[in-house]
């Protein structure tokens, strides 16, 4: 018996304690609740949970895990949505949560809107707990008083998997010292007022699936070193200033679903590179001066599920090759120079919901049949091509949602004068114009002018 019990004590002593019986280290819990009040007043944190991390006292918002000292430890903190603890009307940065020293993820959702605050950085010593090789998520979101330069320091968090500080008033230059965070999947600096050029060595991220840049005030070329990111799903550089063109480099980018460039000052053809993305399910680039044809190579793009390419300058016809693009859901050419006739197999397209043709110089019958007319309804425009038109005959076509007037020989059979072709739309006092082909023009002419209406139909 006294030989079994030498064995089991140690056996025991291996065992991991019971979290009821495991505590915080008071200086942790200190510091736990110094951040608490300078960020919420939602209660008396001390007076109400006295334990944060015992089991029954727990906080909203927080989670704890024990640590291999047997002691527990904060390594989550959420603030500002849902359940968790709501921040105080004038709540700054609080620089000291980074000395919690097994801190994992950090969020502060619409924390700091009244008075003027900075993400900053407490001043440590070499033996001061801080949080720099713990935190794997940092995420700071719609926060509009949060404001001044993304700091250099942010390089500190070597472990650093998620940053997200997307929705703030940051400013200033995007530190080149961001580049260093090699661990880092996921990458949104999104609608801030973000200026300078996209940091030239952010290849060197080589582990992101997911870069945001979007609606900030970026200037200059995307950089060629964006090739590197082998492992990268969604790029989105949208609403910035950028110019030049797209670099050949991204022919690399295998595995992207997601491109979004809409609204910058890019302009010229397309890299051959760019149609070997073959995963590619969201091309959008609205809004750039590119002036050139309508690259027929975005056929190869089979994936494509959504195609925004509006008001970019595009011109030449629409290419036979957009027939193939079978998982097209939306498809944006409108306020380009396009002319010709609308491919015919378009209205194969099964999965196709939006088609957007508006304001171009297209021309000749629209070839959609019924039913693919009656899918798309109010999302269907063809408006503003004053050289295309239907033919009424079919009987489906609804000339206030289609945006085209009758061919010739059905204008007068249905009663359609020159006058139903134009249409005033209370949209913000706008009107809409609805485009007529020269044949629906002719034919009502032809009752009054005789042969010579007639041969304006032949025409």
């Amino acid at each position: 018996m006294a030989t079994f019990l030498l064995v089991l004590v140690p056996i025991l002593s291996l065992l991991p304690l019971s979290l009821s019986t495991l505590t915080m280290q008071p200086s942790e819990t200190e510091t736990l609740f110094q951040v608490m009040e300078s960020m919420s007043s939602d209660r008396d944190w001390r007076v109400s949970n006295p334990d944060p991390c015992s089991p029954g006292q727990s906080w909203p918002g927080i989670e704890c895990k024990p640590g291999s000292d047997n002691f527990l430890h904060v390594t989550r903190l959420d603030f500002g949505f849902g359940a968790n603890p709501k921040c105080m009307q004038n709540a700054t940065f609080p620089s000291l949560i980074f000395t919690l020293p097994h801190l994992q993820s950090l969020f502060l959702l619409n924390c700091f809107n009244n008075r003027r605050t900075s993400l900053s950085f407490p001043v440590l010593n070499d033996t001061s707990p801080n949080s720099y090789n713990s935190l794997q998520q940092l995420s700071l979101k719609s926060n509009p008083s949060l404001t001044g330069r993304i700091p250099a320091e942010i390089s500190f968090f070597k472990s650093l998997q998620v940053l997200t500080l997307s929705q703030n008033n940051f400013s200033g230059n995007i530190p080149d010292s961001i580049t260093s965070l090699t661990s880092l999947v996921h990458l949104d600096l999104s609608y801030n007022s973000l200026t300078g050029a996209v940091p030239v060595h952010i290849g060197q991220l080589l582990n992101l699936a997911g870069l945001d840049f979007s609606y900030n005030l970026l200037s200059g070329s995307i950089p060629t070193s964006i090739g590197n990111l082998g492992q990268l799903q969604k790029l989105d550089l949208s609403s910035n200033k950028l110019s030049g063109t797209i670099p050949e480099a991204v022919r690399s980018l295998s595995y992207l679903s997601f491109l979004a460039l809409n609204n910058n000052k890019l302009s010229g053809k397309l890299p051959n590179g760019f149609y070997q993305l073959h995963n590619l399910q969201y091309f959008i680039m609205d809004d750039n001066p590119m002036f050139v044809p309508l690259p027929s190579e975005i056929g190869n793009l089979t994936r494509l599920q959504e195609l925004r390419l509006a008001n970019s300058g595009y011109s030449g016809s629409i290419p036979i090759s957009f027939t193939l693009l079978t998982n097209l859901s939306t498809l944006s050419l409108e306020n380009n120079k396009l002319t010709g006739a609308i491919p015919v197999g378009l209205t194969n397209l099964g999965k196709m919901y939006h088609l957007n043709l508006s304001r171009n110089m297209l021309n000749g019958v629209v070839p959609f049949t019924a039913g693919f007319v009656k899918r798309l309804g109010r999302n269907l425009d063809l408006s503003g091509n004053t050289g295309l038109c239907i033919n009424g005959s079919d009987g489906y076509y609804d000339r206030a949602d289609v945006g085209v007037g009758l061919c010739g020989g059905n204008a007068s059979s249905t009663g359609t004068s020159l006058n139903s072709a134009v249409e005033n739309e209370s949209n913000g006092g706008s009107i809409r114009i609805l485009g007529f082909c020269q044949f629906g023009i002719c034919s009502n002419i032809m009752g009054a002018l005789g042969f010579w209406g007639l041969y304006c139909y032949l025409l």
